[in-house]
């Protein structure tokens, strides 16, 4: 790691549009012939920096760092004492990462793996110790106790391994078209005023992923790391970066229970308890099947009513099997943003809900409130509707304006209409057969009044045709552009 002598930006520069990030021009930058990144000499915009992320006073980052602190990582441990910033952590600081940062990689530089974290733990014994893939007992072979024990204890070395916090007043960005970081836990955990810029995240492998029987009509696996996740962080901006499950895509991990893969991942990018001001523009999701969660329970109100205000734009959700975002709670916009799959993918077959899958794009979910305007949703193969474009989880309030299905105008609305209306009828119908009480969102009607216009929070422009979203996002989203 060095601590590279580049001159310090004008403080704040980009106040009055509300978003900056100090040295975004270090993109294409490339070694001086001191072997330090050459010095930016003026700032350069990749997109709009509007959204959510410019409200509450805007999201600079590390805007206003000093020389001392820019700094150039290439390793776990170089990220990991940059963001210490010399012991103070919440100060302005800007790290760029050049090439790729492995969260597996050792003091010594090897990298770390499953056997490493737990000797002897041995997914297919795991497996085996659950009587019909439903009941898990220590007892069914002499080494379940054991295993059950290995899992804990690996998933913890592993996340304590893996896991880096970005603080507060940072500005995170890739040096020109290969910065990545692989498989590394990127967290926000209560920081502020952060920006993650030009990167490749490539979703961690959980080795320990837990089969829970009782997770939905058939039982799921659920693994522990995201590529990034946000816990009450505010005024966030992620920007030009592309998320993947990179070397490890879930269509080759070993088969599990029911002749299902075993899922080892779990969302690129998660945004929890009470976050807020955030924006997510011109990035990539390709190739996941949790991709966003947005609040973490029914029963968080407590934690995210009122919060979660999140805007996403310009971003190519593909092959994103579900939740591109699943929203409980918060106010999120989402427009010009480009959806892409099929139902004849060799790799990712996306199944609608109408052809009896669980693949959808936007999930409304409990108290959500979302404003969807001009997105393009492109969606093909036998049977392909834009039933894929919504899926209802106790959400009454959505509205969207000017959407596309396949590049003709579609009915969001009248679609979001109809899935809360199913999935209303589906729980009190449950509820009458089991003799329990309804959730209180059945008592709701639908409507598309979300209580809130993003044209009253932040100033944005929209493009109001699919061949220009389309274009745009296809150019210019993603990590290296």
């Amino acid at each position: 790691m060095r601590r590279t002598p580049l001159p310090r930006t004008a403080a704040r520069r980009a106040a009055a549009v509300g978003l900056a990030v100090a040295a975004a021009v270090a993109l294409a930058a490339g070694p001086s012939s001191a072997g330090s990144p050459a010095a930016p000499t003026a700032a350069r915009w990749l997109g709009a920096a509007d959204g959510w992320a410019a409200t509450n006073g805007g999201t600079v980052g590390g805007a206003d760092a000093p020389r001392e602190s820019y700094y150039v990582v290439s390793s776990r441990a170089e990220l990991i004492a940059a963001a210490a910033n010399g012991g103070h952590p919440d100060d302005p600081k800007v790290i760029m990462v050049r090439g790729t940062i492995d969260g597996n990689e050792a003091a010594d530089g090897h990298l770390l793996g499953e056997q490493d974290y737990a000797p002897g733990y041995d997914i297919e014994k795991y497996m085996s110790c659950f009587a019909d893939g439903t009941t898990w007992s220590d007892t069914t072979f002499p080494y379940c106790k054991e295993q059950r024990q290995l899992r804990t204890t690996g998933s913890n070395k592993e996340k304590a391994q893996i896991q880096i916090t970005l603080p507060s007043n940072t500005s995170l960005i890739g040096l020109g078209k290969d910065a990545t970081l692989s498989s590394v836990f990127l967290s926000v955990n209560r920081g502020h005023d952060i920006t993650v810029r030009n990167l490749a995240l490539e979703s961690p492998v959980d080795w320990f992923t837990s089969w829970d029987p009782t997770d939905g009509a058939n039982g799921n696996w659920n693994g522990r790391f995201k590529a990034m996740g946000v816990v009450t962080g505010t005024n966030i901006w992620v920007d030009h970066c592309t998320f993947s499950d990179g070397a490890y895509p879930d269509d080759e991990a070993p088969t599990g229970f029911q002749g299902r893969t075993i899922q080892r991942h779990d969302g690129l990018l998660d945004i929890e308890d009470g976050s807020d001001f955030i924006t997510v523009s011109y990035s990539q999701f390709l190739g996941h099947d949790k991709t966003m969660l947005i609040g973490s329970g029914d029963s968080h109100a407590d934690r995210d009513a009122g919060h979660l205000k999140i805007t996403y734009h310009h971003n190519l959700f593909k092959n994103a099997l579900e939740r591109s975002p699943r929203v409980r709670f918060g106010a999120v916009h989402t427009y010009n943003n480009l959806f892409q799959g099929a139902v004849d993918d060799p790799h990712f077959p996306m199944l609608s809900q109408a052809l009896g899958g669980p693949a959808y794009f936007l999930g409304t979910g409990y108290q959500s409130k979302i404003y969807s305007e001009y997105n393009d949703v492109e969606y093909t193969g036998p049977g392909a509707t834009n039933d894929i474009a919504i899926m209802n989880f106790g959400g009454n309030q959505f509205v969207d304006h000017g959407s596309w299905f396949n590049g003709r105008p579609t009915d969001l609305n009248t679609l979001a209409a109809q899935k809360f209306d199913a999935a209303k009828a589906a729980a009190l119908e449950s509820a009458a057969a089991t003799g329990t009480a309804a959730p209180d969102w059945t008592a709701l009607d639908f409507t598309t009044d979300v209580g809130w216009s993003p044209a009253h929070e932040y100033k944005y422009h929209a493009l109001t045709s699919p061949a220009a979203v389309r274009a745009v996002v296809l150019a210019q989203a993603g990590a290296g552009r």
